[in-house]
């Protein structure tokens, strides 16, 4: 998408009629280097009024209020009726939120994790998944699923897009921790494209997802370390420096 007045580049996602998704990108803000530019994330070194300020840019996008929670790799999941006060910048310690009305977007952030987006248009319900490797084994998936059931969505109607993260080809881990995790979840057993043991969280958000009755799972297949629109924590941390958090973001349009 180009840039340009009112405009921010985002990887949309298709979720069906009446909803607005997608995943932003490094491009559109005000952030500078090592965050540059649309840095959303408070807790990475960034000064506050840059992100408050590309916040604003993303609202702008999807037109309504967006919600951020405090992410802490867990399996908490917060229904939103309404939008959060104009002063808080945090929802809370969830890793998925819900959305029952256009008056609120709902956003989780990442650089190198798993940003989950699903949807029930008919129901009018809409959430965002933070999957992390701790919290994709715990059940932040299913929990969120399980939110969006208790808000009227239809598990065979919900329509789910995976989006960009780290690859099973880049996400090396020690071989122990691949066994550990692939014992809970075998579609994450993967390999490096050096050949060393890997996860492939992405497919294990999706199978997550099918077995949970989740029918239309779509998964963008970016890799965060290799396409240089996006933030990944790991790619910076190899060279000794920090990086910023970007979103996936969702809503209903009213």
């Amino acid at each position: 998408m180009p840039v340009g007045p009112g405009v921010v580049p985002v990887v949309e996602a298709d979720l069906g009629p009446g909803v607005r998704a997608g995943f932003t990108t490094r491009s559109g803000g005000v952030s500078v280097p090592p965050w540059d530019a649309l840095n959303l994330g408070l807790e990475v070194g960034d000064t506050a009024a840059r992100v408050l300020a590309n916040r604003q840019v993303v609202e702008r996008w999807v037109g309504a209020r967006v919600a951020f929670a405090s992410q802490v790799h867990g399996t908490g999941v917060r229904v939103l009726s309404g939008p959060p006060a104009s002063s808080a910048t945090s929802v809370g310690l969830y890793d998925a939120l819900v959305s029952t009305s256009p008056s609120v977007a709902v956003a989780v952030l990442v650089a190198d994790c798993v940003p989950v987006l699903l949807a029930d248009v008919e129901a009018g319900v809409v959430g965002a998944v933070h999957a992390g490797r701790r919290g994709l084994v715990a059940g932040v998936v299913q929990a969120a699923v399980d939110a969006l059931e208790a808000a009227g969505a239809y598990r065979d109607r919900l329509r789910a897009v995976v989006g960009p993260s780290i690859s099973g080809a880049a996400y090396e881990v020690p071989a122990a921790m691949r066994d550990e995790v692939a014992a809970a979840l075998p579609e994450t057993w993967a390999t490096t494209a050096w050949g060393t043991p890997a996860l492939d969280l992405p497919a294990g958000v999706a199978a997550v997802l099918a077995r949970a009755g989740v029918r239309d799972v779509r998964t963008v297949g970016i890799c965060t370390t290799t396409d240089e629109r996006f933030y990944s924590h790991r790619l910076a941390a190899r060279h000794g420096g920090t990086t910023g958090r970007f979103a996936g973001v969702i809503r209903l349009e009213g």
